[in-house]
């Protein structure tokens, strides 16, 4: 199994300091580099892109926020996990429908952290509480109001792109969902990338928003 780059964004320097020593002790990660900025974290993505960045969302300089946008606009296979005190349910949608594959409470568990990097690497999403929460909220009080620009396709999803879609929301990984069905990973990659520009979604949570709107998990 290869090892992690993981990078850690936070302006407080005992938290980021505590939080490097933490993720050095995963037997997955290889190499940890700090930044107290969003851009000086930039310049360390610009010298050699991680595998994930933990990042924080208050800081000076450049806040969590841009530099998740600008990370995500210029080095898409970089993994976001959002580390905050902020917990409300527009911050983590916004985030995350903005490209961050992970949300956490600075508070989390050092398991969770493990958990979370674990998942976004190898599943591209990691789905808590408070995302699957923020999810409910964002539905619950916009779905009727809205009609889902977001989400508008050319055609509706097959019986089998539904049937990938909600493996993909129970969290499976590509080969997994591939085995489960007896087809190739590389088959389930294709009805992956057909959902998207079928409803029009950017990233995982975008799938799973939808799969929340037409009923498809609860």
């Amino acid at each position: 199994m290869s090892k992690w780059t993981i990078y850690i964004a936070d302006d407080q320097t005992l938290f980021r300091k505590g939080m490097a020593r933490l993720v050095k002790s995963f037997r997955s990660v290889k190499e940890v580099k700090e930044a107290s900025n969003g851009k000086e974290m930039l310049e360390l993505v610009k010298q050699q892109p991680p595998d994930a960045i933990l990042m924080d969302l208050d800081m000076p300089v450049m806040d969590g926020v841009e530099a998740t946008e600008k990370i995500i606009a210029k080095y898409p296979t970089v993994k976001i996990v959002i580390l905050s005190m902020h917990n409300d349910y527009q911050h983590i949608l916004y985030l995350m429908e903005s490209g961050a594959h992970a949300f956490l409470q600075k508070n989390a568990e050092p398991e969770e952290v493990k958990l979370a990097l674990e998942s976004v690497i190898a599943k591209d999403f990691y789905q808590n509480e408070l995302v699957v929460e923020a999810l409910r909220k964002g539905v619950m009080e916009h779905g009727k109001k809205m009609s889902r620009p977001a989400f508008e396709g050319n055609s509706s999803l097959t019986d089998r792109e539904k049937e990938v879609l909600h493996m993909i929301c129970k969290e499976l990984t590509m080969k997994e969902i591939g085995d489960k069905l007896s087809l190739s990973e590389k088959t389930i990659q294709n009805h992956r990338a057909r959902i998207m520009e079928k409803i029009g979604a950017r990233n995982t949570v975008g799938m799973v928003k939808y799969a929340f709107q037409i009923g498809l998990i609860k």
